[in-house]
């Protein structure tokens, strides 16, 4: 098969080759396309990984360019990775929520919605090129805000997409970690939207273990210091365990009390971690990945990714939680918008598995973050900026109706030239 990678710069790229590395001999891979505008970054990463597929014995190859169009002709399967501005915009994000004493993140809140309306053009252009290069291709989004995105290529790429987050492998894990056994015996009932979503259910070797898991998640909570853990008695009530995201809707107060207390911003962290990571890369005696990677984030993306392309390739029909569209599998959610949950994946895609209804706690927040989502949507793709504004509101994050225009007016401020619909 033949893999392109869309932002094959990124620090996260050596992760990823080394699960296909893994996986080499299941997959047949022929060629791996790193594209990446900034070709200095996609020189240092991609010898890097090329050396680690040499030194692996790995039998395929990896290719570089700044061409996207030259990359795709072919392609099996294209993932998209890339961030629009770079850590740069990233911290402008973060800095805006900051101004106007709101939650500032990549994903969620005002810096979510900034990201996505820099993303949705571009991953719409690669769909474009899609179909005109590679319309055999599935494309696998690990680009955030990876629900907002997947949900615009579905309405308006015009190719099959599936969305992908490492955070339910890594729940997954520490759910095995904490129960000591085999990750591959856990299985999750994740539910909701990227970045929204409540594990409802959990089953150990094939039992119900929901309620000793979330005793022992309860307990672990009981003894964590952090301010912005869970309370232990929210467990309780929700009867489920919450993604570490929903701290930004269940404990907004006291995270943006964090954000103003003068710590650096996460993308100054990443900034700092992709620079001592770029540096290594660079270090032509470099053939395996080196631990620093741990710092950047992203914890076993390459198994998540590479384990969903063997499912798709050979037809396996395992259980991976992806972001594709409900098709009545969440009965109280409309059946053509984009969700989180454990599918069945094979030939054919990802294909939902039903469960019960949203719980009404759950069913509310997560109807009025996805009609934020829809609406942000179509303000990336029309250029809309009444549907820009009708989004921040819609946000539970975002601004109240008197400062709405203020916030819009400094997204764009600060985004100049990032967001091509709006400045045609």
């Amino acid at each position: 098969m033949n893999i392109v990678v869309i932002g094959g710069g990124s620090t996260y790229t050596p992760e990823l080759i080394n699960g296909l590395i893994t996986r080499s001999a299941t997959l047949h891979v022929r060629t791996v396309w790193l594209v990446d505008p900034d070709e200095e970054r996609l020189h240092i990463v991609g010898s890097f990984v090329q050396r680690m597929v040499r030194h692996a014995g790995a039998g395929f190859q990896v290719e570089l360019t700044t061409e996207r169009r030259r990359a795709l002709e072919g392609a099996d399967y294209v993932i998209t990775q890339f961030r629009v501005g770079g850590q740069q915009a990233r911290h402008n994000d973060e800095l805006l929520g900051r101004r106007h004493h709101l939650v500032g993140q990549e994903t969620t809140g005002v810096g979510g919605f900034a990201k996505a309306l820099r993303t949705i053009p571009i991953v719409l252009d690669v769909a474009r090129d899609m179909r005109a290069n590679a319309p055999q291709a599935i494309l696998l989004n690990f680009t955030n805000p990876a629900g907002i995105v997947t949900e615009a290529v579905a309405r308006h790429g015009g190719v099959p997409v599936i969305g992908l987050c490492n955070n339910a492998i890594n729940a997954q894990r520490g759910i095995a970690r904490m129960c000591d056994v085999p990750p591959e015996q856990v299985f999750i009932e994740q539910v909701g939207l990227n970045h929204l979503n409540w594990i409802r259910r959990v089953t150990i070797n094939g039992e119900d273990a929901t309620n000793a898991v979330i005793a022992a998640y309860v307990e672990r909570l009981r003894h964590d210091d952090d301010p912005l853990r869970f309370p232990p008695r929210l467990i309780h009530i929700l009867r489920a365990i919450p993604s570490s995201y929903l701290r930004y809707f269940y404990l907004t107060p006291q995270i943006i009390a964090r954000q103003n207390s003068g710590e650096p911003t996460r993308a100054e962290v990443v900034m700092e971690v992709e620079r001592r990571l770029l540096a290594r890369y660079a270090d032509p005696t470099l053939r395996e990945m080196p631990p620093e990677l741990m710092e950047r984030g992203g914890a076993y993306y390459s198994t998540a990714a590479a384990a969903l392309i063997e499912s798709l390739y050979t037809d396996d029909n395992a259980i991976h939680v992806v972001n594709t569209r409900n098709n009545g599998a969440i009965p109280n959610l409309a059946d053509d918008v984009v969700v989180e949950m454990p599918c069945a994946v094979g030939k054919c895609g990802a294909t939902p598995i039903p469960v019960a209804p949203l719980e009404p706690a759950f069913h509310g927040l997560t109807c009025q973050v996805k009609a934020y989502e829809l609406l942000t949507v179509q303000a990336a793709v029309e250029g809309n900026e009444e549907a820009a504004m009708l989004a921040l509101l819609a946000n539970p994050l975002g601004p109240d109706a008197a400062h709405v225009e203020a916030v819009w007016e400094d997204i764009k401020r600060t985004n100049r030239g990032l967001l091509p619909t709006f400045e045609r």
